[in-house]
């Protein structure tokens, strides 16, 4: 018997992921670009900065990002790799509880400012309660990230083969590992490149496929983490969910999926 976690949510092989800095007021645009098509990602945030110019009000956050996930960015838009630890406590700690007050739900997940982080940055988070942190080194392929703290995305927006990466990802049937299509970038860069139309034909082509999930950067963190917790018996024949969420993975090929707290024969 081969046991596979290859599925995403509803048996699907591929998801999808976007990701995008800062807070400019051009994330009014994209979401409502990205909520037309159902795509869906993570918005990282300096929360001293709303409110300034070109930057979002904190009185919007909660309606705008309504669909999407609110994300740590940073108090201030540090270097983080070059902070005192105290220092990076502060930023990410203080930048959590200013989000959580305007969405009214944890905030748990980051991505670093300009790129910036080492090993030590990447630990001392995580040890602060941050459970992901997205890099800016592109991978140009769909792997599940190996340490979540250093989250690679697929790639920028920008990038010459964006559609390549995304026929790719969409139209070639994938089994053996599940594929996470991940793009980020700023929103501020379609208004000053004059390109919106770049993310208006990405998310019209890549959105609307029943073989896709669309989620969030924590709901692609959360829902890799309850797959660990699946509770196999010894002999591998039986399986126990002790998580509050359906999870699905394979066994010799079989779609199997196994309800909260759900103990099923294999």
């Amino acid at each position: 018997m081969k046991i596979s976690f290859d599925l995403w949510p509803e048996g699907k092989r591929k998801a999808l992921t976007l990701s995008y800095d800062d807070g400019n007021y051009a994330d009014r645009q994209l979401v409502e670009i990205m909520d037309k098509y159902g795509i869906r990602g993570a918005f990282h945030l300096n929360s001293s900065r709303l409110g300034q110019d070109n930057m979002l009000t904190k009185e919007e956050i909660k309606e705008l990002f309504k669909n999407q996930e609110v994300s740590v960015h940073t108090v201030t838009h540090p270097f983080t790799e070059f902070i005192p630890n105290d220092v990076l406590l502060l930023e990410a700690h203080e930048d959590r509880k200013a989000l959580e007050e305007l969405v009214g739900y944890p905030v748990k997940g980051m991505s670093y400012p300009m790129g910036s982080y080492n090993e030590n940055t990447a630990r001392k988070l995580e040890e602060f309660g941050i459970v992901y942190s997205r890099t800016t080194k592109p991978t140009n392929n769909f792997n599940i990230p190996e340490d979540f703290m250093k989250w690679h995305p697929t790639c920028h927006h920008k990038v010459e083969n964006l559609m390549e990466l995304t026929k790719t990802f969409k139209e070639i049937e994938r089994a053996g590992r599940p594929w996470l299509f991940y793009v980020w970038g700023h929103s501020y860069e379609f208004n000053r490149e004059d390109n919106w139309n770049v993310i208006e034909e990405f998310c019209e082509y890549i959105g609307g496929d029943e073989t896709i999930w669309y989620a969030t950067n924590i709901e692609i963190y959360n829902y890799l983490r309850n797959l660990k917790r699946l509770e196999f018996s010894a002999d591998c024949k039986m399986v126990q969910n002790p998580t509050a969420a359906t999870l699905w993975f394979s066994v010799d090929g079989e779609k199997i999926s196994v309800a909260p707290g759900e103990i099923k024969p294999l």
